[in-house]
């Protein structure tokens, strides 16, 4: 069953932020990862939410998890956790 990283954030430092999203679309592929969503243009329709969203399918939950907890993601995270305000989560799905 596939698995989607979904990820809601406000960016706090646009340019370190920048450097950590500048390597996460390989990074994502080198486990099997597809982003479906990269920010992007929104339309706000309900209640209140940050300026950008990501959602990148893996093959499998199994593979979401290895990609957020191998050593190359987590050395880019701290830029992220820094640069701004987010949630994550790791969702099964279609």
């Amino acid at each position: 069953m596939s698995a989607y990283i979904i990820a809601r954030i406000e960016v706090t430092d646009a340019e370190a932020y920048a450097k950590y999203a500048s390597q996460t679309v390989a990074l994502a592929e080198k486990f099997g990862g597809e982003f479906l969503v990269k920010a992007g243009a929104m339309v706000q329709k309900e209640g209140s939410g940050p300026q950008r969203h990501v959602v990148i399918r893996f093959s499998d939950r199994a593979a979401a998890e290895r990609f957020y907890d191998s050593a190359e993601y987590r050395e880019i995270l701290p830029i992220a956790l820094s640069a701004s305000a987010r949630d994550l989560v790791i969702v099964e799905g279609v």
